[in-house]
C-alpha cells in the first residue's frame, strides 16, 4: 500500500472503523525484522484504563500509563527483539508518559519526537505532527530498524483511515519499507506474535 494523503481529522473521526485482517504471519514478520532497513511504528505497551486523559503534557498523574501488565509487555517485546535478533538502529518516542515508558522498557530510551505526541496532547495540529510522521516513516535506516513509539489516532491518519483497537491493539507494531520520500505500509505484527504471549 502506498502513502495516502492524510485526510482533515474531523473527516478522519468521523470514518466507520473498517476490521481488516492486516497482521503479517508471525514467520513472514520476524524474517523481515531481522533484515533490517524498516521503520517500525510501536504502539505504546497496554495502558491502565481507569486512569483518564487530561492532555497535560508533563504530567504523569494527568496521563493513562502503563498498566502491570504493559510495563511486563513492553519489557517482553525488548527481550524478542533481542532473542529474535533483531537489531534496532535508533529509538524516537512520544513525550507521552505511556510511550517513553515503553521506549524505556523495551529499549533503554529514545529520543523524544515532538511530532509522535498523541492527537490529543498537541499543541498545534494533529494533522501536521502525523504528517511529519508520515516523513520519518519515509526516511531510509541502515545499521538495523528504526522504531517510533506512538499511538492509535497518529497510526490511522497516517494510513488514511480509522483503526479499530483489535486491528491495532496496544504493543502492536506498523511495518514500513522506506525509499527515502515514501513508504510502503507491509502489515502489523502484535505484540503476542513477537513475545509467544
Amino acid at each position: 500500500m502506498r502513502r495516502r494523503t492524510l485526510l482533515a481529522l474531523p473527516a478522519f473521526l468521523s470514518q466507520p472503523a473498517r476490521a481488516r485482517s492486516g497482521f503479517v504471519p508471525t514467520e513472514q514478520g520476524i524474517a523481515l525484522l531481522r533484515g533490517g532497513g524498516l521503520n517500525l511504528y510501536l504502539r505504546h505497551a497496554i495502558t491502565d484504563r481507569s486512569q483518564s486523559d487530561t492532555g497535560r503534557r508533563g504530567d504523569r498523574a494527568a496521563q493513562r500509563n502503563l498498566s502491570a501488565a504493559g510495563r511486563a509487555q513492553a519489557a517482553a517485546l525488548g527481550e524478542a527483539f533481542r532473542r529474535h535478533g533483531i537489531t534496532v538502529a535508533e529509538v524516537l518516542s512520544s513525550e507521552v508518559f505511556r510511550a517513553r515508558d515503553t521506549a524505556e522498557l523495551a529499549f533503554g530510551g529514545a529520543r523524544i519526537v515532538p511530532s509522535l505526541i498523541a492527537d490529543d496532547y498537541t499543541s498545534g495540529d494533529a494533522r501536521a505532527d502525523a504528517a511529519e510522521v508520515s516523513r520519518l516513516l519515509g526516511q531510509t535506516v541502515s545499521g538495523g530498524n528504526r522504531v517510533l513509539v506512538g499511538h492509535i489516532v497518529p497510526m490511522g491518519m497516517i494510513l488514511g483511515r480509522s483503526l479499530a483497537q483489535e486491528e491495532f491493539p496496544e504493543g502492536a507494531i506498523g511495518l514500513f519499507r522506506p525509499s527515502g520520500a515514501d513508504w510502503r505500509f507491509l502489515g502489523f505484527l502484535a505484540a503476542g506474535q513477537l513475545t509467544g504471549n
